[in-house]
């Protein structure tokens, strides 16, 4: 059966005859869809119907309402951990990189950077990050015109417990009409999903999931913590009366110990009497050794490690596990812009650039670079023989760059990074002497005897003992001379250019 015949008659042939239809050739449409009624793992599902997250928990404790999972925002310790991961999205600078390099590319990019300060694109991010939490998020766009272009006024985080989606993946807007929601326009609301181990689950699979039972454990444990505090913190007061004692008067006495906790002085008839019952019970609580462990679990199931939320551990080990957070932010933010891009971003360009390529918004999560180390590097490499253009300085380095002292610019890109160097210094205390020195014709005289032996083949150590034999008839006096302008030249030129500086 062809797939023509198959959209024109609406029949579902099994993926196994597809794929012998198919035989070399792709298959175009998609076998293991869900909304077709073939999924063993929620069987017939009307594709107007609406169709329930996969989460166990979230359907047996709260019927599949979010509500539960906000009661998990009030712990104090999610709380402090979310907003760890939270601001350090939010901290970061975003950026928004061009498709490609034609013009049309380029104002695209441009329209879609003006657009995210004008929407408050940090407010929108942190409202549109629970989506991690919960499992998903859903945002409207307000769309405006600006004369012929689209523009995206404002995004506004909605509420995720007003929404579902059917049988076909299409999100609806629950009203007290329709509880299944009514069908929403496309190209409307960006939706941000996460956390779910397959494409199938719309809804995603947030944090809340895991941190519900480590919150309701503390919670029951704080419970009986605070009981035993009261139990055990103060003591018991105890009223005896006589065996003669009247209903009256037992009932007396028991309002008696009752004003103990808030009257100064009390008194009682004679022959009744009370005692006060101290706790016998000594040693550290196992109460607050269980809560220090679920706000343990907490913080790693958040950030990944709970040094940056708990004050143990050294220094180095605080910087590690540091790095562990920044790498979950990353891929927050990977996760938030990367849905953005393929939401309101393509629209807008869609809309306004027709054929121009998709720009990107993404956040720059890395550290800055450490510019004074970066120097130090240079420096090494420069003093081992290499260094820097002047546009790699620039790229580096940023703002504007000129030569120092008059040089030309290859001779200051050669002194930017140590101290100042003299190229062919040598060259100029020659020249500076007023000649040239002639080392070979001076060296020559002084070396001849040790090259005639080598030409000769005398060995290196018949060499090494004639050396004093020789020594004595050698003829240094033009050496000397030489040596001696040199080094005046040289004092003469380092003075110069101590004064010049």
């Amino acid at each position: 059966m062809s797939d023509l015949v198959q959209l024109a008659t609406g029949l579902v042939v099994p993926a196994a005859v597809a794929f012998a239809e198919g035989a070399g050739r792709p298959l175009l449409r998609e076998i293991a869809a869900t909304g077709d009624g073939r999924d063993i793992t929620r069987g017939y599902l009307d594709g107007l119907a609406r169709r329930l997250p996969q989460d166990g928990l979230l359907l047996e404790r709260g019927g599949g309402d979010y509500g539960l999972y906000r009661q998990v925002l009030s712990d104090i310790q999610v709380k402090a951990v979310l907003q760890q991961r939270w601001l350090g999205l939010t901290r970061t600078e975003w950026v928004v990189i061009p498709g490609g390099e034609k013009r049309t590319d380029k104002r695209a990019a441009a329209a879609i950077e003006e657009t995210l300060k004008r929407i408050r694109w940090d407010a929108v991010c942190a409202g549109m990050q629970y989506g991690v939490f919960y499992g998903y998020a859903v945002a409207e766009c307000l769309w405006g015109r600006d004369g012929s272009t689209i523009t995206l006024d404002a995004v506004k985080v909605r509420d995720r417990r007003r929404f579902v989606f059917d049988g076909q993946l299409r999100l609806r807007l629950r009203t007290m009409r329709d509880s299944d929601g009514e069908i929403l326009p496309e190209r409307k609301f960006w939706v941000f999903c996460t956390g779910a181990d397959h494409d199938d689950e719309p809804y995603g699979l947030g944090l809340a999931h895991w941190l519900y039972w480590p919150v309701l454990f503390k919670r029951a444990n704080i419970k009986f913590w605070l009981i035993r505090g009261e139990k055990f913190g103060s003591p018991t007061a105890l009223g005896i009366f006589p065996p003669a004692a009247t209903p009256a008067e037992q009932r007396k006495l028991l309002a008696t110990l009752q004003a103990i906790q808030t009257d100064a002085g009390i008194i009682l008839p004679e022959g009744m009497s009370i005692e006060l019952l101290e706790s016998g019970r000594t040693g550290t609580s196992e109460y607050e050794a269980l809560c220090r462990y679920m706000d343990g679990a907490i913080a790693k199931l958040v950030l990944g490690q709970v040094m940056t939320s708990e004050a143990v551990g050294g220094q180095y080990k605080a910087e590690v596990q540091d790095a562990v957070k920044d790498d979950i932010v990353k891929a927050d933010a990977d996760l938030l812009c990367d849905s953005f891009n393929r939401g309101p971003v393509r629209w807008l360009t869609d809309w306004n650039f027709p054929g121009a390529a998709y720009p990107t918004v993404w956040r720059q999560t890395e550290a800055p670079e450490d510019l004074n180390q970066r120097a130090e590097r240079d420096t090494k490499i420069f003093q081992v023989g290499y260094k820097p253009t002047l546009a790699a300085i620039v790229e580096t380095y940023g703002g504007e760059w000129e030569p120092t002292g008059g040089r030309p610019p290859e001779e200051a890109e050669q002194t930017a990074f140590g101290e100042p160097q003299r190229r062919d210094a040598q060259a100029r205390i020659d020249a500076e002497a007023g000649r040239d020195p002639g080392w070979d014709a001076v060296m020559e005289p002084l070396l001849a005897p040790i090259f005639d032996a080598l030409e000769g083949g005398l060995p290196p150590e018949d060499i090494l003992g004639r050396m004093d034999e020789w020594y004595p008839a050698m003829d240094d006096a033009a050496l000397v001379d030489l040596l001696t302008r040199a080094i005046t030249a040289a004092e003469t030129l380092g003075r110069l250019e101590v004064r010049d500086e």
